[in-house]
Formats: structure tokens, C-alpha cells, sequence
């Protein structure tokens, strides 16, 4: 299976009668905005990485796409700063949606329920536009620890996702990862999660990305997520470092802006101003012209453990 959301957009479309605009060429911003303006396109999908640099195409041309109502992201946690982005400069919302090829692929969108429509703009980007969403009718949710227990939905647990539904697949082609289906029906998605009291969930990692220093787990996402929205800062990731006495440590890859420096001091010293603990913090970083990033266009971490001689096996959910 590979990527069947690229196969369900234009399905959805033909299902419900819309217009579907498709480059001919390449896929670099430019182009991307061209069609955005000369199609009048009114809803936009793809990942984080795409949207990064759409936004500095519309701010080079001081202008937005008139007929956009809505961009949806998926395939990765979208950092804050480019969903604050976008409704600040440009009036277009931003909406977080969740599934895996595995999910066929819609699990969750993040919608405001009707209770909370008259919400300000600030109470409704942290009860929502920030969450993966809000499982969409037909699927359960749940967040488990590392013996399978459910974890309370408080917005402070972290714990494995699993999912259940009609479309969620209940097996692999010929019974590859037993392990990850239950008994009753859940799958073990392997992404790790943290679910509101207003029944959203947020992707916290990956359970392959999550960095455990000193038997305590740092969440490579969040991390990601704050060392963009320095001002330096174009991109960044952040990967486990082998250490000998913490066992991993977080080391940061950053892209900085043009003309822009970034130092290991103005790193740590922001994320303690958000709020990150001194342990939390990168013992590293480096400078890069370009992280690289999958067919699909998402940051290939594997790559850059690769630089290190380290593609750590998946640790265990939190327990």
C-alpha cells in the first residue's frame, strides 16, 4: 500500500461534482500558487512541507488566492506558527486532518462541533485548529499504553493511538504484523497521541521518532514545531542521538533563513521561553541547505539518521 490519499482526493471529488485542478508540471510553489489564483480554487490538501513554502510564494507576491476557503493538512502535525501564519496574513484557515492508507484514509478532521462555533479565534486554535482532529462518524479511537490499558482523553497523557472501523483494515497482505491488530478489532497505528476532554487528539511522534533521554520521552514533533517558529528558522527536525549516558539525546537539523544565523544558544534559550524544560533541550545542532523529504514530500528523517549511522528499531509506547 503507498499513499492512497493521493487516490481518495480526486475519487472524493468526482463523488461530490467539484472542479479538480491538477499541475501539468512541476510541483514547486509557484506553480502551485499559479493554479490557486488562475483556477480560483476554493479548498487546497497536502503536507506541512508544501504549505511551508506556499507561504512565502503569497508573501513574496503580497497577495492571497481570492476563492480560498480552506486549506487541509495532513501527513504530518503542522507546526503552530504556520497555522497563526496563515490566519494572520493571509485569512485562510487551516484544517488539520488525520488517517493512514491503513484507515482508507480519513479518520478524523478537525471541525468545531456547533457548541463551539461563537468561540474566539484564540480558544479555537487550541481546542481545535492544533488537534489532528476529531474522529470522523464511523470510527473509534482510543489511547493505550504500553500493556494496552486505555489512557484518559485530558490533554496531558500521551499513549499509543489505536483505531477501529469499517474502513480500517483488519489485517496485512498475507498476515504481516499480527501484532498490530487486536482480537476485538483495533489496529495499533504507531503514531503516539494526546486526546482532549472535547474528544480531539493531537499527534504527538511517531512511536519510531519519539526521543527517550533518561528513561523520560521527548516528543521530536513539539520540539520541530517551536524551533520553527523562530524567526531564523525556515525548517527543522529533530532526531534521537545516541548517548552513552542518556541513552538519546535530541539533536536538531535546521534550515536557516536567508541571511539569517542560527546558533545552539538561540535555540535553547527559545524553547525555554516556550516553556521546555532544560533537559528537554537539544545538546545539538545542525546547519543544512535543505532537509530532505519523501516522494510525498515529507521530512525523510530515515535520511538523516542515516548521516549519523543511527535508524534506531521502534521503542515501546509510553507506559
Amino acid at each position: 500500500m503507498f499513499h492512497v490519499n493521493a487516490w481518495g482526493m480526486p475519487y472524493a471529488g468526482v463523488a461530490t461534482g467539484a472542479k479538480q485542478a491538477f499541475l501539468a508540471g512541476p510541483l514547486d510553489p509557484r506553480s502551485l500558487v499559479d493554479v490557486l489564483f488562475e483556477e480560483q480554487v476554493t479548498v487546497a490538501a497536502g503536507v506541512p512541507t508544501v504549505w511551508l513554502a506556499v507561504a512565502d510564494e503569497l508573501a513574496r507576491r503580497g497577495s492571497r488566492p481570492p476563492a480560498l476557503r480552506h486549506i487541509v493538512v495532513g501527513g504530518a502535525q503542522p507546526p503552530g506558527s504556520l497555522i497563526e501564519r496563515y490566519r494572520r496574513d493571509f485569512d485562510i484557515p487551516i484544517v488539520q486532518a488525520w488517517g493512514m492508507t491503513e484507515t482508507s484514509p480519513l479518520a478524523s478532521v478537525a471541525w468545531p462541533k456547533h457548541e463551539m462555533r461563537d468561540w474566539d479565534d484564540q480558544r479555537l486554535a487550541t481546542a481545535v485548529s492544533a488537534q489532528a482532529g476529531l474522529p470522523v462518524p464511523g470510527i473509534s479511537v482510543s489511547i493505550r499504553d504500553s500493556a494496552g490499558a486505555e489512557l484518559p482523553f485530558d490533554g496531558r497523557t500521551m499513549g499509543e493511538l489505536w483505531v477501529r472501523g469499517p474502513w480500517v483494515i483488519d489485517s496485512y497482505w498475507k498476515g504481516a504484523g499480527r501484532e498490530q491488530f487486536t482480537a476485538d478489532g483495533w489496529f495499533r497505528t504507531g503514531d503516539i497521541a494526546v486526546g482532549s476532554p472535547d474528544g480531539y487528539f493531537v499527534i504527538a511522534d511517531r512511536i519510531k521518532d519519539l526521543i527517550k533521554s533518561g528513561g523520560e520521552w521527548i516528543s521530536s514533533v513539539d520540539l520541530e514545531a517551536d524551533i520553527m517558529a523562530m524567526a531564523e528558522v525556515a525548517e527543522a527536525v529533530v532526531v534521537a542521538m545516541p548517548d552513552p549516558r542518556w541513552q538519546e539525546r535530541p539533536l536538531a537539523f535546521i534550515v536557516a533563513k536567508q541571511a539569517s544565523t542560527v546558533t545552539l544558544e538561540q535555540v535553547r534559550r527559545h524553547l525555554e521561553e516556550r516553556g521546555w524544560q532544560r533537559w528537554q533541550l537539544p545538546d545539538r545542532i545542525q546547519i543544512i541547505d535543505a532537509i530532505p523529504r519523501t516522494s510525498v514530500g515529507k521530512f525523510d528523517k530515515k535520511q538523516l539518521r542515516a548521516r549519523m549511522g543511527t535508524d534506531p528499531a521502534a521503542p515501546d509506547p509510553p507506559a
